[in-house]
């Protein structure tokens, strides 16, 4: 919707709310309505996050989005190549490389890096992975596997960026943002839009959740797994309930009184954040009060894990296991809550050496919490509805590392690849127990299947019941959109 529209309606809902009793009343009145205390026939606030009628009928309702940042090797995890195998140590043909940009690799030495894991079929449908990932290979049946992901962006930020936003550029409205923006959320006392880290950091840190040029409503908030869950959220001591209640009535009206005035929509969304951080004081701390869990839950989620003696300089250190079981664990606990979209993120999977025990270490702590999760998600009937991805912002390429005057010590890992790699899909409308695209001998090209960035966000967005082409924001003069000017569904992916 145009903003200057939707402001209009919104100052139009602004002027008969506050012309009856006031602002406050009417949130008192809001509160009884939900609670069944008060007719239904009441006027109620606007809520920017209220939930919203797709444009036809969806198949998920919530999506949690594993980002893997720093990219995981395809070649090694989820798209077996033999004959690379067979060529390795063997150097390409020039035509291959020569106007290839990498971000690391020096063309002149750069030979072919075949691959060290065992592949075995998981499930009824035989899809093949690597015995790195044993616990998500039991889950083969629900995957839908894409091994002809493509992407424009050759290096880190523009890739995640691109991922997560359609385009490689600063101030666009991230893949949670446009999904909150177009449907809402489904939950009162949580934001629509989540993340959880784990690891060191994403490099492109808090523009990988940015809400863009949409108001600021509808940005990513940070979660923390342990303490307090967003960094000042509990009142400091000495502040009681009245008086915080007092002072925000105070602050809302000030705002209000601004919006009225002015019309701009970030002190509507500066008036909702206000409010749905005093009712996350109660839900938060229970959401991540993991007590009535049951035992077998944690287990299985693998929340009090160690690391088992594994170490490993990019993917995190002590604690980072648990840590991102809990992520997966609360991630479940957000959708049944109606959190929109969660994105839980780990670094990093960047591994340009030491590729092997590097790459041990980060399955070792992913592969057991995000099947946990797929499998609770199923019987507790809630994977028909919830989408979950795998994925990153591109892959690693056929040919080994060699930076450095030491080749021998520094051909042990992959630089960036973004012409062809893998992620995988369940739930959310998605058909499983099947492989979608397919690679060359060595992993370079895409020979079938094609599947650009911006098609998986069209297709994303269909499985929410949007048309990509519809879901648009005029800023600038533009109607912008997830896809940009391009996208199209990927109906293999579709149940």
């Amino acid at each position: 919707m145009d903003p200057v529209q939707e402001q209009i309606l919104r100052a139009r809902r602004s002027f008969l709310a506050t012309s009856a009793s006031g602002l406050g009343g009417l949130a008192l009145a809001s509160l009884l309505n939900q609670d069944g205390l008060l007719s239904a026939a009441e006027p109620s606030i606007v809520n920017p996050l209220a939930p919203k009628p797709p444009h036809f009928a969806p198949k998920a309702k919530n999506c949690i989005f594993f980002f893997m940042e720093g990219a995981p090797s395809q070649l090694d995890l989820f798209d077996p190549k033999p004959k690379l195998n067979e060529l390795n140590g063997q150097k390409l043909p020039e035509s291959l490389t020569k106007e290839v940009r990498f971000a690391f690799i020096q063309k002149e030495s750069a030979v072919l890096l075949g691959s060290n894991q065992k592949f075995q079929k998981y499930g009824q449908c035989g899809t093949e992975m690597a015995d790195l990932l044993p616990h998500i290979g039991s889950c083969a049946d629900d995957i839908a596997l894409v091994r002809s992901m493509h992407t424009d962006a050759f290096n880190h930020h523009p890739g995640q960026l691109q991922m997560l936003c359609g385009r490689s550029t600063f101030g666009l409205p991230t893949m949670g943002s446009w999904l909150n923006y177009g449907l809402g959320s489904e939950s009162s006392d949580l934001p629509g839009y989540v993340v959880l880290t784990a690891g060191r950091g994403t490099s492109g840190g808090a523009s990988l959740w940015s809400s863009g040029f949409l108001p600021s409503t509808y940005q990513g908030v940070l979660f923390r797994n342990k303490g307090e869950p967003v960094l000042n959220l509990n009142n400091p001591a000495g502040l009681t309930t009245e008086m915080q209640r007092t002072g925000l009535n105070a602050l809302r009206d000030l705002n209000q009184a601004r919006l009225d005035s002015v019309g701009d929509p970030e002190i509507a969304s500066r008036i909702a954040a206000y409010e749905l951080a005093y009712r996350m004081q109660s839900a938060a701390p229970e959401l991540i009060d993991f007590a009535g869990e049951t035992k077998e839950t944690l287990e299985a989620y693998g929340v009090n894990r160690d690391e088992q003696g594994l170490k490993a300089s990019r993917g995190g250190g002590a604690g980072t296991f648990s840590s991102f079981a809990r992520n997966c664990l609360l991630a479940r606990r957000m959708v049944e809550r109606g959190v929109r979209f969660v994105n839980v993120f780990h670094a990093s999977w960047d591994h340009h050496s030491d590729l092997d025990s590097e790459m041990k270490f980060t399955t070792r702590m992913c592969d057991q919490p995000i099947a946990a999760l797929i499998k609770d998600l199923k019987q507790r009937g809630l994977l028909d509805e919830t989408l979950v991805i795998f994925g990153a912002e591109f892959g690693r390429t056929p040919l080994g590392e060699n930076r450095g005057d030491n080749v021998a010590k520094y051909n042990t890992g992959r630089d960036h690849h973004p012409f062809a790699f893998s992620m995988f899909l369940a739930g959310g409308g998605i058909k499983g127990g099947q492989v979608i695209g397919e690679t060359d001998e060595i992993g370079w090209n895409i020979i079938k299947d094609a599947v650009h960035v911006n098609d998986l966000h069209a297709t994303i967005l269909k499985l929410f019941g949007l048309d990509h082409l519809k879901l648009t924001y005029r800023f600038k003069g533009r109607d912008f959109r997830l896809t940009d000017v391009g996208g199209k569904v990927v109906d293999k992916l579709l149940a």
